[in-house]
């Protein structure tokens, strides 16, 4: 059975792989892509918000195809619609298309994410689930570097690109329908009112909501930027790469600075340090390509860690059965967020020039900053060690598998009879093959019948 279990767990986290490093590689290929055509930053952020906008479509309306047609079928025609779009983004032109191709990637990657994240609750445990969860996290973001760095091995203005990526976004479909698990169900995830949170902690609501803009800007805007300042396609996938790798060196400094202090003054140094970072990236980046990367590395390693910042800080103030509904309602202000984000900085950078992306991203934390700061001076305090568990979580997620999440104690676990529904068949089946595991009794022999077996007639 543990054989069994590492098989299916190593299909999963392969499909995550293939699918994230895929979706990723995608993004920024037609971000450079736009912006070596010279087109307006505010049409590619047009362009770009689209596939949030699915998104948010997808993982609200997905389940309902899941649930019609099952969760293979439909992990397949998302795929098909995922890698389909992708190869026709070089056959036109048009920014229309481009963005209905975009909003069709988007509601296609949620999709494929409720299927994969669905099984992942499947085959969970309370044993395994604190794992599980952390290395989807891990892969997530692995699997976002490798993306970023496919981009300085060929010419964004070629087809063959588009053509590799949609083969690596058919690829993941490969690991997860050779799985032999059963289909797992569905839940659905309740959520907060967005009353209630603001009651008592809108930090957690206007952080998600910020965290949403900022990484969404960053994702749609920053190639552009690259290209803009002069960098080279090489150069740019090591200024992507080194970005998104940040936030799994920051994960653990952080994690235990948020179990030991007060994480509403983590919250403000975080923005502070966004906002110096962003800084530092306008003024100092220009000289030399090292100091660019190296403050960019720091600005996205903070972005990333203001999202699970901001769960903390939530789960901190609600209930223990109420983590995973505020962690949905959370992931639907990061959802309004990510929609709202290429739009405000394209347009900052149509006013302000390339390094508007980073005025404007920098002017964001500085005022979510402030007002952390200013809610913590007049909120209730909550000791350290009354702080709910810190957990370095991903916000790029459709909140399936927010069940995993170790702070939630109304996980149940799923008998393993369920999962592998034909387990008991097989072993039998082996059994009779081998002899070795079934104790079957001898046949009883009618008087006579025996020497008819033995001689020939």
């Amino acid at each position: 059975m543990l054989t069994r279990l590492v098989i299916s767990l190593s299909a999963l986290i392969f499909s995550v792989f293939l699918l994230m490093g895929g979706n990723t590689f995608v993004m920024t290929l037609l971000g450079v892509n736009l912006g070596l055509k010279g087109v307006e930053p505010r049409l590619i952020g047009s362009i770009m918000v689209c596939y949030s906008v699915g998104f948010v479509l997808g993982s609200l309306y997905g389940p309902r195809v899941i649930k019609r047609v099952g969760h293979i079928r439909a992990f397949a025609v998302f795929s098909a619609f995922l890698a389909s779009s992708t190869l026709i983004f070089p056959l036109t032109d048009s920014i229309l298309l481009w963005a209905l191709l975009r909003a069709l990637s988007g509601i296609a990657v949620a999709g494929c994410f409720i299927v994969i994240e669905s099984w992942f609750s499947a085959v969970a445990s309370n044993d395994n689930r604190a794992t599980l969860f952390f290395s989807y996290q891990i892969c997530t973001y692995l699997a976002a570097t490798v993306g970023q760095l496919l981009i300085g091995f060929i010419d964004p203005m070629a087809y063959i690109p588009f053509t590799l990526g949609a083969i690596v976004l058919i690829a993941a479909l490969v690991p997860l329908s050779l799985s032999r698990m059963s289909a797992p169900t569905i839940e659905h995830n309740e959520r907060i009112s967005v009353k209630a949170i603001i009651k008592e902690a809108p930090v957690g609501l206007l952080a998600a909501l910020c965290s949403g803009m900022l990484i969404s800007s960053f994702y749609a805007m920053a190639p552009v930027y690259a290209i803009q300042v002069g960098l080279k396609v090489e150069q740019l996938s090591y200024f992507m790469a080194a970005s998104v790798f940040a936030f799994i060196l920051f994960a653990l400094p952080l994690g235990r600075l948020c179990d030991r202090l007060d994480r509403s003054k983590i919250m403000v140094w975080i923005n502070g340090l966004v906002f110096l970072s962003a800084l530092g990236v306008v003024f100092v980046g220009p000289f030399h390509l090292g100091f660019l990367i190296g403050f960019s590395a720091l600005y996205m390693g903070m972005v990333a860690a203001i999202y699970p910042v901001a769960v903390a800080i939530t789960n901190d103030r609600m209930e223990a059965q109420h983590i995973v509904a505020a962690s949905t309602t959370l992931l639907l202000s990061y959802g309004l967020g990510s929609s709202l984000g290429p739009l405000f900085s394209s347009s900052m950078m149509a006013w302000f020039g390339a390094q508007g992306l980073y005025y404007g991203c920098g002017a964001i934390a500085l005022l979510l900053g402030s007002y952390t700061w200013m809610w913590s001076l007049r909120s209730r305090v909550v000791e350290v060690e009354d702080q709910a568990q810190y957990i370095p979580s991903t916000a790029e997620t459709v909140g399936v598998i927010a069940e995993l999440d170790p702070r939630n104690e109304e996980f149940i676990d799923v008998p393993e009879e369920e999962i592998y529904p034909h387990l008991e068949a097989e072993e039998i089946a082996q059994a009779q093959a081998s002899q070795m595991e079934l104790d079957l009794p001898e046949p009883e022999l009618e008087v006579g019948e025996e020497e008819s077996i033995l001689v020939p007639h």
